[in-house]
């Protein structure tokens, strides 16, 4: 394992999932710089959300290891046996990776505002005005400094989904991880919640992002990641994977997106 500033941000080794007699993924490795922005596509059903949700601890692995920030977060090792981390020890390492989910999961009877207050002030233990300022400042940075007092359901969904990249950004993470944070969207509000991605990505956050939207991949993206059937098979910058490449089931994949 690596250790210190030279370790990756995100590394797995050779980790697989099940669910029950359906193997998601076998194997797979995969590694995350910091300051990177990786963006995974592929066909519905690829193991694109299940890989990222891992690393997250949502789902459990059955084989292999996942490294964050160069320390190993998948299970502990006792002796010579791997050990299931407990709930309390998988809240601390989450406290280092936020997720953006598809849908926005805000509190309804929360304004915009103390849905973002909540987890730094009972979690980070920060006083309700430390809290504030940083929130009022996020909401600024997502350019929602005017519904700060409004409710989710006097949000549109692009609002709402904004609200919730802050919320994660309370936190103050080292990386977060975006389950296709556009894909319950109406297409007019799409843009937006890419436009905060991408000032995000610009200012050197480390991002792993599952996606359809080709256009923000080939834009934003470092690295781009194809799946399919459980596998990497394609791992590049955006112009070989869009431009160049030589792989059959990249190829078409695209193509049917396009």
């Amino acid at each position: 394992m690596r250790e210190g500033r030279t370790a990756p941000a995100v590394e797995l080794r050779n980790v697989s999932k099940s669910f029950g007699t359906l193997k998601v993924f076998d194997h797979v490795s995969l590694t995350v710089e910091r300051n990177e922005t990786v963006v995974i596509i592929g066909p519905s059903g690829s193991g694109k959300t299940t890989l990222i949700r891992c690393i997250n601890h949502l789902e459990e692995i059955e084989d292999g290891e996942i490294f964050v920030n160069g320390s190993l977060v998948s299970h502990r090792i006792l002796g010579n046996r791997k050990v299931p981390l407990s709930e309390k020890e998988k809240t601390a390492t989450r406290r280092n990776v936020g997720m953006v989910f598809q849908r926005f999961n805000l509190f309804p009877h929360l304004t915009a505002l103390q849905n973002i207050i909540e987890a730094p002030m009972h979690v980070l233990k920060q006083t309700r005005q430390e809290a504030t300022t940083h929130a009022l400042a996020l909401l600024e940075r997502v350019g929602l400094a005017d519904k700060k007092d409004q409710y989710p359901a006097q949000l549109s969904g692009g609002q709402q989904q904004r609200v919730a990249i802050a919320r994660v950004l309370a936190m103050k993470p080292d990386i977060v991880l975006f389950d296709e944070p556009t894909s319950a969207l109406d297409p007019e509000m799409v843009g937006e919640v890419l436009a905060v991605m991408k000032e995000l990505a610009n200012n050197g956050m480390t991002m792993v992002v599952v996606t359809h939207e080709m256009g923000f991949a080939r834009e934003v993206a470092d690295r781009v990641i194809v799946m399919d059937k459980g596998a990497i098979i394609e791992d590049g910058p955006p112009d070989q994977i869009f431009s160049k490449s030589t792989n059959a089931r990249t190829v078409s994949f695209l193509k049917r997106v396009a």
